[in-house]
């Protein structure tokens, strides 16, 4: 029995036992998908990408991530936010059903609903809301694609990062500004419409996760004043993978900006020209 008949076996079983959810042992939970991870992120260092792919696939896979997956979204700022559905997981009834739910096969995301927060400037960042399933798939994937994307991350990238902040930035800057010999200039950057105009071509060529269910994601629309729009380019903002796919859509950088302006050599000591630091 493979591990996918294991998996739906279980589910036929389980899934008339809603009251489960509050009996699940999230430690051993959490240190079961854990040791997968560890296991993703050693193969990513060796860049076996094989079975990078063959441990993501059995990660998304198991009931543990998927419970995970399914605390996260129910438990994070979001949880009381539809998307266009209307549908919320609120009872341990619906959680514990929602793990069983969570299947490649036959998966179709709904189009994001589309809303305006105001920015600090005044003006308003669209964001995109999907549907709680769609974010707990997100989730789901993201616990197989973070072991490769902390692995082969730029060295000072702070920004929505595990066990990184904007703290560490800070710190950061502060390092490479108070040497005898640092730069005397803050050069301070931002790339206009960063999440909607990354290539959905590039993402799907070089992002280390299962293609079809990417391709669905960046291609689900989105809903707005009862109209549907398509997506042509971009990650949108809302959505719990987005984060983490623009910066490795960033990564590398770091190493061209290195070696374009390269160390300058000076008597007293070798320093570098220009100081990376990405908070995004």
């Amino acid at each position: 029995m493979n591990t996918e008949t294991r998996v739906e076996s279980q589910a036929v079983s389980a899934s008339s036992r809603p009251e489960r959810w509050h009996a699940i042992n999230w430690r051993k939970t959490s240190e079961a998908v854990r040791k997968l991870q560890v296991r993703i992120a050693k193969a990513a260092q060796q860049q076996e990408w094989r079975r990078v792919k063959a441990l993501q696939r059995m990660l998304t896979r198991s009931l543990a991530a998927k419970a995970l997956a399914v605390r996260r979204v129910t438990e994070n700022r979001g949880k009381d936010t539809p998307g266009v559905d209307g549908k919320l997981w609120s009872t341990p009834k619906t959680k514990w059903e929602a793990i069983f739910d969570m299947k490649r096969t036959g998966y179709h995301p709904k189009p994001l609903r589309r809303v305006y927060i105001p920015k600090s400037n005044g003006k308003l960042r669209p964001l995109g809301i999907p549907t709680m399933r769609d974010r707990a798939m997100q989730a789901l994937y993201l616990l197989a694609l973070e072991p490769v994307s902390e692995t082969t991350a730029d060295r000072n990238s702070y920004g929505f990062r595990p066990m990184r902040s904007t703290a560490d930035a800070i710190e950061q800057c502060f390092v490479v500004l108070s040497r005898g010999n640092s730069a005397q200039w803050v050069l301070e950057g931002d790339i206009k419409g960063c999440f909607d105009n990354i290539s959905h071509d590039w993402l799907l060529a070089h992002i280390p996760m299962d293609k079809q269910v990417l391709g669905k994601w960046l291609k689900a629309g989105y809903m707005e004043s009862g109209h549907y729009h398509a997506t042509g380019a971009g990650t949108p903002q809302g959505g719990i993978i987005s984060p983490v796919l623009a910066n490795m859509a960033l990564d590398g950088l770091e190493a061209v900006l290195e070696s374009r302006f390269g160390v300058k050599n000076t008597k007293a000591s070798y320093k570098t020209k220009v100081n990376y630091v990405r908070y995004a």
